[in-house]
C-alpha cells in the first residue's frame, strides 16, 4: 500500500516525522511518503491531491490531506475545532482521505466525485493530523465504510488561476484551454506583473529566452470523461515564479491582447 501525506508542515518538519510514525504503527504494511505544500495553501494541496489520486498508480494507494488554516470561523475555537474530515474513493480504488477546508478537496469535487464526510471528531488536539485522524485514515483504508456519513459540499477551486508552483518555477494553472492561437503572443498578468508569453502545444516549443503557456504534464480525467490539461507557464531557461514576482496558489492568470 502506498499511502501519500499532502500536508503544509514544511519540508523536513517535525510534524511530518510524527504523523508518518503515527500511521507506520496504524498501517505497518504501508509504504508512506510526504508532499509538502506551503502553509495554508489549500490551492496547491487540492492539486496535488488530484494530480495522485487520478495519476497512474496502485489501486490500493491512500492520500491522506491536511491543510487546514481553520479559516471556516472567525469566532474562537473550542478544543482546536477546524474543518471537517472527508473521504472518497475512485472507480479505481485509491482512496482520498482529508481535510475539506478552502480548495483541498475541491478539484475532485469539480471532477464529480462525491465527498462524504468521516465520523471521526474534529476537534480534541491542535495536532489532529497525528492525534485524531490517522485512526480514521487506517480503518478506512482497511475497508471500514462505517465511519462515512452524508455527502458534503465544498467550494469550487479558484478557475484561471495559478494552482501550483513546481521546484523548476513553473506556473501550473487551472487554465484547460488554449487563450489563442498557437503561436500568438499574449501578455500574461499575475498579481500586476505582466511578461508576454508564446501559446503553444507544448511547454518547449519557444526559443530559450521565451516563455510559454501551454498545456503541460499534469491534468487528470473530467467527469463526462475528456482528458482536462493544466496550461501552464513556462520559462525556457528562467524560473516563471520569479518573473511574477513568486505569486502563490490561487491568484488569477489574466491573458490580455499581445
Amino acid at each position: 500500500m502506498l499511502l501519500t501525506i499532502v500536508a503544509d508542515y514544511g519540508t523536513g518538519d517535525l510534524a511530518f516525522a510524527e504523523v508518518r510514525q503515527r500511521l507506520a504503527l496504524l498501517l505497518p504494511e504501508a509504504d508512506v511518503t510526504a508532499i509538502p505544500v506551503p502553509p495554508f495553501d489549500t490551492v496547491s494541496a487540492g492539486f496535488c491531491v488530484a494530480q495522485l489520486a487520478f495519476g497512474e498508480g496502485p489501486a490500493d494507494r491512500v492520500i491522506y490531506a491536511n491543510v487546514a488554516p481553520r479559516q471556516d470561523s472567525d469566532a474562537p475555537r473550542a478544543g482546536n475545532a477546524g474543518e471537517r474530515l472527508v473521504a472518497c474513493r475512485l472507480r479505481t480504488g485509491v482512496l482520498v482521505v482529508g481535510v475539506a477546508a478552502g480548495a483541498s478537496m475541491s478539484f475532485l469535487a469539480e471532477a464529480g466525485l462525491p465527498l462524504r464526510a468521516v465520523r471521526v471528531p474534529d476537534a480534541g488536539s491542535q495536532f489532529r493530523s497525528r492525534d485524531v485522524f490517522p485512526g480514521a485514515v487506517a480503518a478506512l483504508a482497511r475497508g471500514d465504510a462505517s465511519l462515512l456519513g452524508p455527502e458534503v459540499t465544498v467550494a469550487a477551486p479558484p478557475p484561471r488561476s495559478v494552482v501550483y508552483v513546481d521546484g523548476y518555477g513553473n506556473l501550473k494553472t487551472s487554465w484547460y484551454d488554449a487563450p489563442a492561437d498557437v503561436g500568438a503572443r499574449v501578455r500574461v498578468d499575475i498579481g500586476g506583473r505582466q511578461v508576454v508569453a508564446v501559446v503553444s502545444d507544448g511547454v518547449f516549443a519557444v526559443p530559450d529566452g521565451q516563455m510559454s503557456f501551454a498545456p503541460g504534464s499534469s491534468g487528470w480525467p473530467t467527469g463526462d470523461g475528456r482528458h482536462r490539461a493544466c496550461y501552464e507557464l513556462f520559462a525556457r531557461g528562467a524560473s516563471a515564479a520569479e518573473l511574477f514576482g513568486h505569486p502563490g496558489a490561487g491568484t488569477p492568470v489574466q491573458i490580455l491582447a499581445g
